[in-house]
This record gives structure tokens, sequence and C-alpha cells, in this order.
């Protein structure tokens, strides 16, 4: 939390705490109640421990999901399962952070004895079953790595102001993620430091939002000032793919949505703990499996295309509210304010520049970003945001751009585009795809295939910076406990194709063709 080193003119200075408004959305809201002191106003000792107590922003906890890299078939719904119980306790415990703040003020210890320490043992217990799964039915595990896994720490408000600790020039090229092939070029994924708002010394920096987990004043950046776009693109080599397919299916103007997530927690209601848009098919729940994808519809107007399509909504955050305000998933984790939809959504397959691509596999899943960025680090981040009109400058990672007047929001991706030839999905979701290298090629054994890429375009009011403070905020739906923090954008896909439609498009990218 940042500090006011000039002296106050009023005796209040001398008060100990300052308290924020407690925000209750519709009786079942998330309640954020924010006490703040300035420990150099007194030397008052009381005064250190409180201030120190709410500088703790969020919860960090291992992401074990990203350990568990071999998990036996027959094991895979059960830990599915346990995985989704671990995200359901960090955002219990989330909440009770953000919902004791008086408690925090008063007594140094209490995040680490009535929240930290008891998460580790519910933790603890549901690793030891994850364990079992696995072992149930013949597969190997460290005992004692998994165990390891349940200690959380606590992030401060500058921590989390800073990416979480994380590298500010945006996507970690250590990640091996190369997003020029679907023309999102890379850059550094951030503005430059002297664009980059920061929040008033002494506002309570780990406040933000309708719901208070953000997004804050630093989340944001006016587009203008961003640098121009360094980045380029692979070359062809002669060999590359240069055709593309656009496949068109709506903006979800139909509002389908829910708050599962089949692809990381199948089975479990409300596994995803934040809201998505749906296009493509129109039946993608927690409990849709392959047979039920491939015999459902679909929004697209192409009908062999039944994939599933799908991210995080983009919320307004003016004062407004949407149907969620009192659900899971929604106002009660935090996810605050107007839904918006798309003005436009362009899915778009392309090809590699060095070599024919190889027709996806049936079924394949493929998440890309990482919604927990905030406490993970950026190795696996894959956020773009940027503005009509200047979507020739960096495109952002860690900010969202507030843009002119007449110009609108645009948040794209682009998808791995190596597959390892085999496994449609992974225990992590992560290994059987990869991002090719910055020659754009795809290295051990990977073949390319049809780069996915999307191009999501929303009108958004811009927001206002003053004192620190940001008014009319947007930001993208999340894990409550990742703050709403830009770089936690991502994507999900599940290939689902009928007629020998990913032959289609993959003969036609090959021929150098503009399809749809």
């Amino acid at each position: 939390m940042g500090r006011n080193n000039r002296k106050r003119r009023t005796p209040l200075a001398t008060k100990a705490i300052a308290a924020s408004a407690a925000l209750a959305l519709g009786g079942g809201g998330l309640i954020w109640a924010n006490f703040y002191a300035s420990a150099h106003e007194s030397n008052n000792g009381q005064n250190q421990t409180k201030a120190a107590a709410a500088s703790v922003a969020t919860i960090a906890c291992p992401d074990v999901q990203q350990k568990l890299t071999n998990v036996p078939a027959k094991a895979q719904q059960g830990v599915a399962t346990e995985l989704a119980n671990l995200d359901k306790q960090i955002t219990e415990a989330y909440a009770r952070l953000a919902s004791t703040r008086q408690a925090q003020a008063g007594d140094a210890n209490f995040v680490q004895n009535a929240i930290v320490g008891p998460l580790k043992e519910k933790r603890a217990a549901t690793l030891d079953r994850i364990r079992i799964d696995i072992q149930r039915v013949g597969g190997q595990v460290d005992a004692a790595s998994l165990s390891a896994l349940a200690a959380c720490t606590t992030q401060t408000a500058n921590q989390t102001n800073a990416g979480g600790g994380q590298n500010n020039g945006g996507q970690n090229n250590n990640g091996g993620q190369n997003n020029n092939n679907g023309g999102q070029q890379q850059g550094n994924g951030q503005a430059t430091a002297s664009a980059a708002p920061s929040a008033s010394a002494s506002a309570p920096a780990n406040v933000g939002g309708q719901a208070g987990n953000g997004p804050v004043a630093a989340d944001f950046v006016d587009i203008t000032k961003v640098q121009a776009n360094v980045a380029a693109k692979p070359r062809n080599n002669g060999n590359g793919s240069t055709g593309t397919f656009t496949t068109r299916c709506g903006v979800n103007a139909n509002k389908n949505h829910n708050t599962d997530n089949v692809i990381v927690a199948p089975g479990v209601t409300n596994g995803a703990h934040h809201l998505h848009d749906y296009v493509g098919n129109q039946k993608v729940d927690a409990f849709a499996t392959n047979d039920t994808l491939i015999a459902d519809q679909t929004s697209c107007q192409n009908q062999s295309d039944l994939s599933a399509y799908y991210w995080p909504v983009v919320r307004i955050q003016d004062g407004t509210q949407d149907f969620d305000q009192n659900a899971a998933g929604g106002g009660t984790e935090g996810n605050v304010g107007k839904i918006l939809t798309p003005v436009q959504a362009q899915i778009k397959y392309v090809g590699s520049p060095t070599s024919k691509v190889t027709a996806m596999p049936q079924f394949l899943r493929i998440i890309t970003g990482d919604a927990k960025t905030t406490t993970n680090g950026l190795a696996n981040a894959n956020a773009h945001w940027s503005c009509t009109g200047f979507e020739n400058k960096v495109q952002l990672t860690t900010q969202y751009p507030i843009c002119p007047q007449g110009s609108n929001v645009v948040r794209t991706f682009a998808f791995q585009s190596c597959w390892d030839g085999t496994n449609i999905d992974s225990a992590n979701h992560r290994t059987h795809v990869a991002f090719a290298d910055a020659a754009g090629n795809c290295a051990n054994g990977f073949k390319a295939i049809p780069q996915l890429t999307m191009r999501l375009v929303y009108k958004i009011t811009p927001p206002v910076l003053q004192n620190g403070q940001v008014k009319n905020a947007y930001a993208v739906d999340g894990f409550p406990e990742q703050l709403h923090k830009a770089a936690t954008d991502h994507d999900d896909f599940i290939a689902v194709f009928k007629n020998n439609l990913a032959t289609t498009i993959a003969n036609c990218i090959n021929s150098g063709k503009k399809c749809q």
C-alpha cells in the first residue's frame, strides 16, 4: 500500500484508521471493507501493526493443476473434482479476507491464524485425496512434492499492482509463446513506464472496482501514450501456409452464459467461478461430453462447425448490476457490473509461416492464457488489449487500454499452433499443445495445426482516472482473488467439426485461399 509522506493539516491525522465504505451488492454481493492507516502519522506501534495488516490484498496459492502433467485416465475425473475443490477453498478464503478488514487492522496475525493457516489444512487434505486418486489406479506421484503445495502466502497491494511481482515487460519470452503467426504482435506487452498511471499514495491501493477486488487505477493506461509496436512477424520461408478460414458464429447476442468450465472442471457446477460468453456450440456446460457436443446445435453460420468457443465476459463497473449480482460466479464472488456483449467477434484460423498445417483432431481442447497470472506470474499469460485505430501499437498484457472517444476496446487471442500429434488434452491442459518459436517453427516433434485467432471488439465509455482512483472501470471476469487484472484474460476452445470440416480448414489454409 502506498504512503502519503505529506503531513496533514488537520488534527484528525492522528486517528489510526480511515475506513472506506463497505459495499454490499443486493444483499448477496461480496462485502469489502478496506481499512488503511498511515503509520508515519504516529510512532504508535499499534498504528504500524494496523497498516501492515491492511496492506494484504490477496492470497497466493501454488497452482496445483499446472504441476500435474501425468494423471492416469481412470483418475482424471476424481482429480479434476479435487482441483475444483482447491479453487473453491481459495475463493472462500479470499471472501473471508475481504470481509474481515477491521479484524485484520487490529491484529497483525489475524490473516495467518484465521485465514491462511486453516486454508493450508484444507488444501493438505485435498492434495492427499489427489494422491490417493492417482495411486489407486496405479499412477505415480511424488507425495512430498504434492503436499508441499498446500501452503499459501499473501500478496500486498504493491505486489499485485506490479503484476504480482511479475515481469512488467508483459509476456515472459521464456514461456515459449510466440503470437506473431496470428497477427497478434507480441511486442513487450506493456506501455512505456511514463504512460502507466499510478495510484495515489494516500489511496487504499488494494481497493478497486465495485466489489473492491479490482481493477485499480494502475491497471489502466491511455492507449495514445503506448509505444509503437517494434515486434516483427516471422518471415514466410516459402513453405508456409498462407490461407485463412473465417467462421462466423455471432457475438453471443442470445446471452448464452454459465460459470462452468468443462475443460478444467468437468462435472463441477461453477467450476470457473466467473461467467463465460459462449458462441459456436450451444450446449456447453460442466456436464457436456464429446457425444453431447457433436449432437448439439451451433450459432455458427457454417452448421458443420460445432466447436465451443468461450471466454470470460467483460463488465462495465459504473454502478449498474446484472442478472447474476446475487449468484455464484457473479456478484457473490466479486464479478459485478453490467455484462457487455461484443459489437464484433471475429474467429479466424490462420497458417504457419514455415510449414503446411495438419488438420485439428476432433475434440482437441486448448486453453490460451492463464486466469491466475496475479498469483502465478506471467509465464503463461496471453492477454492482448488494444483500441480500434491503435492496433499498430504494443498489444497490452498487464493493463487495460483507455481508448479515446470514437475508438473501441479490442481484445485479441492467438492460440497455441503446435500439437503433439497424439493427445487431445493433457492433465494440466497445456503440454499437448505449444506455441511456435520466434521463427514460427514447432519444436520437439510437434506438428503445426491451424492457429485459432479471435478478435473481440467492445464499445466502452472510457474510464476516468482521478486522484489515483478509477471511475467507470471495466474488467474481465475472473477468480475473485486474481483482482481482475488485465493479464488474467484467457480463452477456451474445443474442436468439434462435422462433414470433414477440419480437413477443409487445413486444405484451405495450405492452398493459400481465404475461405469461410
